[in-house]
């Protein structure tokens, strides 16, 4: 799994995560630079879920916990309306770096 990074482009963060897209759970990574959040799939078959999200298009984080017990789901909400949500481990800390870049 390859991410071009653009020109002084850093990795604050990365970690494996699964994305709630349409009903189905996509297998991946999170990472988060200092420029913006990528989501990559770990298979190629699903590179269509492959997302990058910049901080001047997030409105706002939450929280949520995934099957109404596991507190590991955060949810990133475009000023567009769109919402994509994440399954990851230390949510509270991607929560706190994400609240400073956006």
């Amino acid at each position: 799994m390859v991410v071009d990074l653009k020109a002084n482009e850093l990795v604050l963060k990365a970690g494996d995560s699964n994305y709630f897209a349409d009903k189905k759970n996509v297998d991946g990574k999170l990472i988060l630079t200092n420029q913006r959040v990528y989501f990559k799939t770990k298979e190629n078959d699903n590179s269509g879920y492959n997302l990058e999200i910049l901080p001047s298009d997030i409105k706002e984080i939450l929280y949520f916990n995934t099957m109404k017990l596991f507190p590991n789901g955060l949810n990133i909400i475009l000023k567009e309306g769109k919402q994509f949500k994440f399954k990851i481990k230390k949510r509270n800390s991607w929560g706190k770096v994400l609240n400073r870049i956006y």
